[in-house]
């Protein structure tokens, strides 16, 4: 069995997951997929024998739409998911990856050069092991972005992503991780 092939086998577990790959493959969005927290900690619920579901407070929808970068046509798309999705007992989380350049200095204090696409924005994602990223296509198949592999997010290994974000950033991630994974080893140097 390949890595992605054991990724995919987890991430079934988590029938939230699954239900919002299929629902977000009829979204229409340009290069989307699910991503950050709601793929790691599913799997890292599954490897630790918990819940797949357990502690996911949000599961993350990125696309990438340069065609129109304002807020208005962001927040269209935020809410059209919301009420796609209003059944499900979760939040998904929608953002416009071709923005972050826009508020990502203001809310971060370090300057973030435009996306290019999506797989750029998980590739700038603050831990390696969360660099991931899973779509469905039409046909049912599934489609993942791991630019640093799977070693790190099956050894359940955190480690910063030098690539972007500050590190007082990666450090909340942490704490917050370590609070529900005690079983998390940090590394604190990529």
């Amino acid at each position: 069995m390949t890595d992605l092939d054991r990724l995919r086998t987890i991430l079934t577990r988590n029938e939230i997951l699954v239900e919002l790959l299929g629902r977000a493959r009829g979204f229409g969005l340009p290069n989307w997929y699910l991503t950050a927290g709601c793929v790691v900690q599913t799997a890292w619920n599954v490897l630790t024998g918990r819940e797949a579901a357990h502690g996911i407070e949000d599961y993350d929808l990125f696309y990438h739409d340069p065609a129109d970068l304002s807020w208005a046509a962001e927040d269209r798309v935020i809410r059209s998911v919301a009420a796609s999705c209003a059944d499900l007992p979760v939040i998904v989380e929608v953002r416009n990856e071709a923005r972050v350049h826009l508020w990502y200095e203001a809310k971060f204090g370090t300057p973030c050069p435009p996306f290019a696409n999506t797989e750029a924005a998980i590739d700038a994602f603050p831990a390696v092991c969360s660099c991931v990223g899973v779509r469905a296509g039409k046909d049912g198949s599934w489609h993942f972005h791991a630019p640093h592999g799977l070693d790190d997010l099956f050894a359940m290994i955190v480690r910063p992503n030098p690539v972007l974000a500050p590190r007082e950033v990666f450090e909340r991630k942490v704490a917050r991780w370590l609070a529900r994974w005690p079983e998390l080893t940090v590394l604190t140097s990529s």
